[in-house]
């Protein structure tokens, strides 16, 4: 797969960009996210599968979440080394080897889903689904290189969000096949993807392109390591993508779980909230452009605590219409967090740039740099919030048979988060140089 590298690529070239590099760019958007779509997809299949999962599999919910846990923690990890594999192998060939590694995780699922089939085969195999979610990481950085500075935050929005909703298509695809074909049919469902994988490859290797100058920053990345703003935005990452992923994982298990619905009843309502929050991720980078990111991710952790208590009381009470309005909440905040917290990244090594007295391109080229190396490693960590939700609600089924104290936990970290946002980047601005006050929240 060595063909179609473009030796030169400069989008910040007016002329470059209006004449060849937009329709070049657009193109590989176009089949980025479609690869990108199916592998989140893929990666939160388990979610769809242990719906499928009846008595006669003699797993309890502790074990169904399990399944989904160790899904989450694979597709976290993997997205560090996705995040350089772009620029090693270039985008175009990592995105055709990428999509064709999917096959792996839906053909092993194909061959093991009936009744009779160990537990561990089931872990190793959702295991395997986590390579779905490493596509995230590599997109995004491929992505990123194709675009100027005042096109990224469209396309970048554009690719995140039409990868994020293959969650609640997968789950449309699982309520179709469990309200025609039965909740006996599982393989229905894997049977669907596995032509849309081929095809998802077979269009990266004709359409796609690889760019010859995108090289790996090591140095950045070391440096990005030690800035103490990369932890603290991977931590309230943890609260917006990691809250995101992780309740798309586990909501219909819940309402199975918690509220008795069948496999049918539970499908046909999963896949709203990952809808809407997916939906919705492009809004809260756009609010946050005019208001100010940590304003916007502030707000927003404020009502996930608010929609959180509605949860909470909902449990306590067993009101499902009150715990839906409360829970599909929490993915549409999630979702706006989503785009808040990612567009906060950029304009926190901006500013550092500012008030370590540097000043107009080379400021730029500092944020984009540190920004750049830093988005992998928030990704990844924000990511493992899914992995600490399911467990929650695995933790808390087992001790109380209900989820309200895997609630109640997921409300104080979100005060936690809403007490970081405020301390660290709207309590107090960032002195520069030129005598002006710049907060990070102002980009």
């Amino acid at each position: 797969m060595s063909g179609r590298w473009i030796e030169q690529w400069d989008p910040e070239d007016e002329t470059f960009w209006r004449e060849k590099g937009e329709r070049i760019a657009k193109r590989n958007l176009l089949f980025s996210v479609l690869s990108e779509h199916i592998g989140f997809s893929i990666w939160t299949l388990w979610s769809v599968m242990v719906l499928f999962m009846g008595p006669e599999y003699g797993i309890d919910p502790a074990g169904k979440f399990a399944l989904i846990a160790v899904a989450t923690v694979v597709g976290a990890v993997i997205r560090v080394p996705y995040t350089f594999a772009v620029a090693r192998f270039g985008g175009r060939n990592w995105t055709v080897f990428s999509a064709l590694l999917l096959l792996l995780p839906t053909t092993a699922a194909y061959a093991v889903m009936e009744p009779g089939t160990s537990y561990t085969t089931f872990l190793l195999v959702a295991a395997l689904t986590g390579v779905g979610g490493g596509n995230f990481a590599s997109s995004m950085t491929n992505i990123n290189a194709f675009f100027p500075l005042h096109k990224k935050g469209w396309a970048l929005g554009l690719n995140a969000g039409g990868g994020n909703i293959g969650v609640p298509v997968v789950q449309l695809v699982g309520l179709l096949v469990i309200g025609v074909a039965g909740a006996a049919h599982p393989r229905v469902v894997l049977g669907v993807y596995m032509p849309l994988i081929i095809l998802a490859a077979v269009c990266a290797a004709l359409y796609m392109d690889n760019l010859a100058p995108v090289k790996n920053d090591t140095g950045a990345a070391k440096e990005a390591v030690k800035d103490a703003h990369t932890w603290i935005m991977a931590f309230l990452y943890i609260g917006t993508f990691g809250s995101f992923i992780g309740y798309s994982f586990a909501f219909g298990l819940v309402l199975q779980t918690q509220f008795g619905r069948t496999p049918l009843q539970a499908a046909s309502l999963t896949f709203i909230g990952p809808l809407l929050g997916s939906l919705i991720r492009p809004l809260g980078g756009s609010l946050a452009d005019r208001h100010g990111g940590a304003r916007i991710t502030l707000w927003t952790f404020a009502a996930m605590a608010a929609a959180t208590g509605v949860v909470v009381y909902a449990s306590v009470i067993e009101s499902l219409a009150v715990f839906l309005v409360g829970f599909i909440s929490l993915f549409v905040l999630s979702g706006l967090g989503n785009g808040s917290t990612f567009k906060m990244i950029p304009a926190i090594f901006q500013a550092k740039a500012h008030a370590s007295g540097l000043a107009g391109e080379e400021a730029d080229a500092y944020g984009r740099r540190l920004s750049g190396a830093a988005i992998g490693l928030i990704g990844a960590i924000g990511a493992i919030g899914g992995l600490g939700i399911n467990l929650a609600f695995r933790q808390s089924f087992m001790t109380a048979g209900t989820g309200t104290s895997a609630f109640v936990a997921f409300l104080l970290f979100y005060g936690a988060c809403l007490t970081i946002t405020w301390a660290v980047y709207l309590r107090r601005p960032v002195e520069i140089p030129a005598k002006r006050q710049l907060s990070y929240s102002e980009v």
